[in-house]
């Protein structure tokens, strides 16, 4: 899926890891590899709720929960935590120990839940942070600029490239786009993703869908279905109007992923 939907990472389903020879992790080398992994980042990182900001710190950490993207913990004295209310309610982590849960209240807004805090971690970096649920906040500002869905991986990188190969795809045995002159991009560990210029698709097929989708590294997404003579394939097709400046390259191209269209490079049907 390319992009990731609102609070909800998304990116491109089950991801495989890259190792240094370029070969294919399993998924699971990528779990034990980043099992309890904790960075610090030199950015400043702001959450906002409600209309006000609710942690301000230039000493983040990046923790990685899940094997393919990591999760702000923020140092105490740099959140309002005259803003938490406790629960008396814990989580357990195999990694972080006993999580104490507690809301984040302002006003009459409250984000249930919103707030985990491991004061007796078995990682002693943690003890002393707070974690904001990434979804729950308003919004998130990496120095001036706006992030969504999680924190920034540094070390995904996006690379975008023009290319001739020929590019094809077919959507229930009708070719819906062809083109010669495709970008193609290549993001760590995800399939390689064809964007296809406008005037090089059947734009007769497609329908705007009310689909909005964000991609930490490439923005915000929006998207088409394709009807077909054999019925409608619903918000198959995406474009960044304004990408990231990272992905600028395919600001109004067109992406048909491989997982729900037929795609063929170069006479080669790509595998779903």
């Amino acid at each position: 899926m390319d992009a990731a939907t609102t609070g909800t990472p998304d990116r491109d389903g089950e991801r495989g890891g890259t190792g240094h020879d370029g070969a294919m992790e399993p998924g699971a080398d990528i779990e034990r590899r980043n099992r309890g992994r904790v960075e610090r980042s030199g950015k400043r990182v702001r959450a906002v709720f409600a209309g006000e900001v609710v942690a301000d710190t230039t000493a983040p950490l990046l923790v990685w929960e899940v094997p393919y993207y990591p999760a702000y913990y923020l140092p105490r004295e740099h959140v309002r935590t005259d803003l938490i209310v406790a629960t008396g309610r814990s989580r357990t982590s195999p990694t972080r120990g006993e999580g104490l849960i507690g809301h984040l209240r302002v006003g009459d807004r409250e984000a249930a839940d919103a707030v985990t805090e491991y004061p007796e971690s078995p990682l002693p970096v943690l003890r002393g942070t707070v974690r904001l649920d990434f979804a729950a906040m308003d919004a998130w500002f990496e120095e001036d600029e706006e992030i969504h869905t999680h924190p920034r991986d540094p070390y995904v990188r996006v690379d975008v490239l023009p290319s001739s190969r020929h590019v094809r795809v077919e959507v229930d045995g009708v070719t819906v786009a062809e083109s010669h002159s495709p970008r193609l991009l290549f993001e760590t560990n995800l399939p390689t993703r064809y964007y296809l210029p406008k005037p090089h698709v059947r734009l007769d097929l497609l329908e705007p869908s009310d689909r909005v989708t964000y991609c930490p590294y490439k923005g915000r997404a929006e998207y088409w279905s394709v009807r077909t003579g054999a019925g409608r394939v619903d918000d198959l097709v995406w474009s960044y109007p304004t990408p990231s400046t990272e992905s600028e390259r395919i600001a109004g191209l067109l992406a048909f992923p491989q997982e729900r269209a037929d795609v063929f490079v170069d006479g080669v049907r790509q595998e779903r």
